[in-house]
């Protein structure tokens, strides 16, 4: 069965690298803390617990099919970060989010039960993206990191927010099935 993912069209191929316009979209988002993969299986739990169930409806099944990617970003810091946010050991705040289906909107989405979940409808984004394989390590995500950087000086793009690191498959994928993103949100 087939997961269903955002819509996008994409504006301009380099290789690896896309910039990609999204459609507008809901998302579900937790904000939990720990090192990479601490934070990330938090908010996995949290928000899978969600949409298996623990929600309110008016009338319908509780129940919401699960999307890919599931997107994880680092809570902008105050000061400028020295090393990457993948760094060993290192805690932070982070953001852990699910797509929503498509078919739902504001309205007619079940509401979470738990308080620490937030339903957002984003807008229209548009984003410079980098595509790999493999498990999402410090050095690879530091060599993907370093090429979208490159791509973004060379075509002259102005960012915004912090890179979000977008996992498509279940943990149990080989890595070299997996597929991973980098992308940052462009003006």
């Amino acid at each position: 069965m087939a997961t269903d993912e955002p819509d996008f069209k994409t504006i301009l191929k380099d290789g690896k690298i896309e910039i990609r316009e999204y459609a507008p979209k809901i998302i579900a988002q937790v904000e939990v803390f720990g090192d990479f993969d601490q934070a990330s299986s938090k908010g996995f739990k949290v928000l899978a617990d969600y949409i298996f169930g623990n929600n309110t409806v008016t009338d319908g099944n509780s129940r919401i099919e699960m999307t890919a990617p599931v997107e994880m970003e680092p809570l902008p810091q105050k000061i400028n970060m020295t090393k990457p946010v993948l760094a060993e050991g290192r805690d932070n705040n982070w953001i852990v989010s699910f797509i929503m289906p498509s078919e739902f909107t504001l309205e007619t989405l079940p509401k979470p039960n738990n308080k620490s979940i937030k339903i957002l409808s984003l807008a229209k984004e548009r984003y410079a993206v980098i595509v790999f394989s493999g498990l999402i390590r410090e050095s690879s995500y530091q060599e993907k990191e370093n090429l979208l950087n490159k791509f973004i000086k060379e075509k002259n793009l102005k960012t915004s927010g912090e890179i979000k690191i977008a996992r498509y498959n279940p943990p149990w994928t080989l890595p070299f099935f997996r597929r991973n993103e980098l992308m940052i949100k462009v003006n």
